[in-house]
């Protein structure tokens, strides 16, 4: 029998993987229409995080730690309501900041009652994945990064989407 936990991070590395891609084509195509990426110093700290918490949770997790199922029902949705935001979004969702001048903001999906859905949803997966195995030590030091990493992005990314810049 598979075990839940070597299911759920390859499906968490193949997903960051394919939405890499995924990213990236949209950021080509924007690129060529004349859109103009914003404060690319920070992007790399992205990488770094996410691939840190999943080492994290490869090194410090056993396979066979118990799992809480209402956490997981919770992080299956989360990948539902991610995948909504990726449809909302559709041609303009990338991982980068990436402004095409003359375009409306998307105002549909989550985006009618949230202005950065896709952060709120990364916020609760970086926290819920490593509770669903236990591990309250990877949840609380990843969440603290992801926040502060989170809250300069958003502040970036405000000021490109008000027309600050």
């Amino acid at each position: 029998m598979v075990n839940t936990f070597y299911i759920i991070i390859i499906f968490i590395c193949i997903q960051r993987l394919i939405e890499l891609i995924y990213s990236n084509y949209n950021t080509k195509k924007l690129l060529n229409k004349g859109a103009k990426e914003y404060y690319k110093g920070h992007y790399p700290l992205f990488i770094i995080l996410h691939s840190s918490w999943i080492a994290s949770l490869v090194i410090f997790i056993s396979p066979n730690s118990s799992i809480n199922h209402t956490l997981l029902l919770i992080f299956i949705l989360l990948q539902f309501l991610r995948l909504w935001v990726l449809l909302s979004l559709g041609q303009y969702w990338t991982t980068r900041i990436i402004r095409l001048h003359g375009s409306k903001l998307i105002k549909k999906g989550l985006y009618k009652w949230f202005k950065h859905p896709n952060y709120i949803i990364v916020f609760f997966e970086l926290l819920i994945l490593p509770l669903i195995f236990g591990s309250w030590i990877i949840a609380i030091i990843f969440t603290i990064f992801n926040s502060l990493l989170l809250l300069y992005r958003i502040s970036l990314e405000n000021k490109v989407l008000d027309n600050e810049i």
